[in-house]
């Protein structure tokens, strides 16, 4: 085989996983624009009615990005449907519902934190479900990035968040990364699926579920400010079109124990967000985030050389 041919073979994988990290990152920024945003929409609309419009409205989007970009037969994914159910219950409705409740109680900010734990939940559950193998790197890239997570929130001084504990809102936090691990090993235990098509199925399982509930408590409540309904639009096509596709589109390269790791930087993300609005930057901001981006770099290192990236 000639050195042409080597490259050739060797820009496909290398393309694939540079795909995969940009769509990690996007996602991630999707999703912390998701928990500010949706501290903003549940002061008005509570959280069964948001989780219900959100993918009300991302429903049509879904299903006209999959038939245009992916032509499914829908008859095969919806054969699936059992694994596709259970990804619905545990991602689209159980994490969003847990997470837009612990904003109720909680900050962006804080609900971030607890977030960060979710790389360390995904990867003890891909090692002992997916049976993947942890590197002692990736050990020290995912320790690296919580540690980094913490330097952001804690302002430098750890001692803040010993002494403020965990309220409502953090323990329903703890109850959302729980649901996201079960969706992501979900996600590399189910049969292949358009990933398209899977998040549309999904979303339309995710309605089904949550109308009669919603309807039996009463009937979903509809923003009644404009500042609401833009966070409604907004939530609709970021974190819940764009992230999930490109979320899932990551999966397809990225194991889940390194893509969990990249979860730390909805944290950097929230942080970057809130001083965009106008709160003062601090150096353990800065310094913390380097710290995450650094840790999911030395996380991911033994994929980046796999694909011949240095």
């Amino acid at each position: 085989m000639s050195v042409g041919e080597d490259a050739a073979l060797g820009a496909g994988p290398r393309r694939g996983l540079i795909v995969g990290v940009v769509s990690l990152l996007l996602a991630t920024l999707f999703w912390a624009g998701n928990y500010v945003i949706g501290h903003v929409a549940v002061a008005e609309v509570d959280p069964l009615s948001l989780v219900l419009e959100r993918w009300v409205l991302a429903l049509v989007p879904l299903l006209l990005i999959a038939q245009l970009l992916e032509r499914p037969d829908w008859r095969q994914v919806l054969r699936a449907w059992p694994w596709l159910l259970a990804s619905s219950v545990f991602g689209l409705a159980g994490y969003n519902l847990l997470l837009y409740a612990a904003l109720q109680y909680t900050t962006a900010f804080s609900a971030s934190l607890v977030n960060a734990f979710n790389p360390a939940l995904i990867s003890i559950a891909a090692a002992v479900f997916l049976r993947q193998r942890l590197t002692p790197i990736g050990i020290i890239g995912i320790v690296a990035a919580l540690i980094g997570v913490l330097v952001v929130l804690s302002g430098g001084d750890p001692s803040r968040l010993l002494g403020a504990g965990f309220g409502p809102g953090e323990l329903l936090m703890i109850g959302a990364i729980l649901a996201w691990t079960i969706y992501t090993v979900l996600g590399r235990r189910a049969p292949a699926t358009p990933p398209v098509a899977s998040t549309a199925v999904q979303a339309a399982m995710t309605v089904i579920l949550l109308l009669p509930v919603s309807l039996a408590a009463g009937g979903p409540q509809l923003p009644a400010t404009a500042e609401a309904v833009w966070a409604l639009v907004f939530i609709a096509i970021f974190p819940s079109v764009l992230s999930y596709l490109l979320w899932n589109r990551a999966l397809t390269v990225i194991p889940p124990a390194r893509a969990g790791v990249f979860l730390n930087l909805i944290t950097v993300f929230t942080a970057l967000i809130t001083i965009l609005l106008g709160q003062p930057a601090t150096p353990a901001q800065f310094v913390g985030g380097g710290i995450v981006l650094a840790g999911v770099a030395l996380a991911n290192s033994g994929a980046f050389r796999r694909a011949g990236i240095r």
